[in-house]
């Protein structure tokens, strides 16, 4: 994630022992990758596939005149606002209205729902409305509901980045990329908290990147989410930091971060990641300064699924149909005006079993 670039420093002005294991690197041959949309002028960071296929992007509030939040884009790579134009009006003018996207980050497809998150914080000038997530019915391509954070559950620069849903505890996890923390949604009864606030396991643990030899000095808190369903568990990463650590689901609760952080461990060391998902045994997650798509495996060895020019800060990660999807938001490489500059959606097969 990352916005307009508006400056380097922008980002952070804005925004129980550990079991630590070492990640072995394994290189494999580099997956056959195939693109699937591609558009000009508009910076995406999102992409997630519905159950049916269906693909959609959203493009973060970080510059103006940006056409659309969130888009389907179709078989042909069109890219179409969605559900509306209308939902999605408010994004160029930054206009506050509350049944209009205004500041998306990231969007997740969940069986029939699409979750929208929506920072609220336009061009990382501060929160001025309540964070939240869209939910729009994939068969009726309506919003059907909006699930709005407490005021505990964020903080006046907080950039709530990534979502998973976990229907075993009935929840939605959370990441803030600018004010380091979790942020749990109890589906429940709507309320919401954080957890971990600005504890060393998602804050930061490096000032700068240095992607294929270029300095990207910007501070980037807890970002990268994946969800392991069947053995409950939450791994999560700070984009500027390469400690991947995990807690299980049944742990997260209200408690001070000193007593949770006592259930949380790390697993391994990585890649500094933006994109992150889980499945069947393997966390996929980008390496940013090698620009590269890896994953770790159960027995902790890390691998390299895609690498190459087709690899320019993989930012979002969805998995379908035995892909991968991912977007190339070319955060490092992208200023005030991105009007010449491609961003695109690929998917690459998955590794053999």
């Amino acid at each position: 994630m990352k916005p307009t670039l508006l400056k380097h420093g922008a980002l952070a002005a804005v925004v129980a022992s550990f079991f630590s294991f070492s990640a072995t690197a394994h290189s494999s041959e580099e997956a056959q990758v195939e693109l699937v949309g591609k558009i000009k002028g508009t910076q995406i960071t999102g992409v997630t596939v519905s159950d049916k296929g269906r693909v959609f992007v959203s493009a973060p509030n970080w510059r103006d005149g940006v056409p659309f939040s969130v888009a389907l884009v179709s078989d042909n790579g069109d890219f179409t606002a969605y559900p509306n134009s209308e939902t999605n009006a408010c994004v160029a003018q930054s206009k506050v209205r509350k049944d209009c996207f205004l500041a998306v980050q990231s969007v997740v497809a969940h069986k029939d729902k699409l979750y929208v998150v929506d920072t609220r914080n336009p061009k990382f000038q501060g929160v001025i409305d309540a964070p939240r997530v869209f939910v729009v019915d994939l068969a009726t391509n309506k919003v059907e509901s909006a699930l709005i954070l407490s005021e505990e559950a964020y903080h006046p620069d907080s950039y709530i980045n990534d979502l998973r849903l976990d229907e075993k505890m009935n929840r939605i996890y959370m990441t803030d990329s600018a004010h380091a923390g979790l942020v749990v949604y109890n589906l429940e009864d709507d309320s919401s908290y954080r957890i971990l606030d600005n504890h060393e396991t998602t804050k930061a643990e490096v000032d700068a990147l240095s992607i294929q030899g270029k300095p990207f000095k910007m501070t980037v808190q807890s970002d990268g989410l994946a969800l392991d369903t069947l053995n409950d568990t939450l791994y999560f990463h700070a984009l500027s930091g390469y400690s991947l650590y995990a807690i299980n689901t049944a742990d997260i609760n209200k408690a001070s971060s000193d007593v949770l952080a006592r259930k949380v461990r790390k697993v391994a060391t990585t890649g500094a990641p933006d994109g992150m998902i889980y499945h069947q045994g393997n966390v996929y997650l980008a390496d940013l300064e090698k620009q590269e798509v890896q994953y770790l495996t159960p027995s902790l060895d890390l691998r390299t699924l895609v690498k190459g020019d087709v690899v320019n800060w993989a930012d979002t990660f969805s998995i379908y149909n035995g892909s991968l999807y991912y977007t190339n938001s070319k955060i490092q490489d992208a200023g005030s005006d991105v009007s010449n500059m491609t961003f695109e959606v690929y998917k690459t097969a998955l590794p053999a079993r």
